[in-house]
């Protein structure tokens, strides 16, 4: 199975989205793939303890998703979504890590990656 590169761009302002985009992920790493989620824009935050979570009616919980990717593949908060929201590696999930575009485009353009973007 290919690698598998999620991009999630929204949090608690587009539940419905970002939970697309964490479930397919999640899903992803269930079925055997190796999955990278990365965290941009508003949801940076699903990446910081005691932030994680929104909810959403019929759909798993943000912070179960991130954590069952976490466990089993890698969660990174984008570089630059950090620093303008003030988050430090210290505030970060355990599992989860800060790392920027050059770390992704080099994930996304691996042999036979898929990169989908939420």
């Amino acid at each position: 199975m290919r690698p598998l590169v999620v991009k999630v761009t929204c949090g608690a302002d587009e539940p419905e989205r970002a939970n697309q985009g964490l479930t397919v992920a999640a899903t992803a790493l269930s079925a055997g793939a190796d999955v990278s989620l990365w965290l941009t824009g508003e949801a940076a935050w699903l990446g910081v303890a005691g932030r994680e979570g929104f909810s959403l009616p019929h759909a798993a919980p943000a912070a179960d998703l991130v954590a069952a990717v976490a466990a089993g593949g890698r969660v990174t908060v984008c570089t630059q979504c950090a620093a303008r929201r003030e988050i430090g590696e210290a505030d970060l999930l355990p599992g989860v890590r800060i790392a920027g575009a050059a770390a992704f485009v080099e994930e996304a353009l691996a042999a036979d990656a898929q990169a989908l973007v939420y």
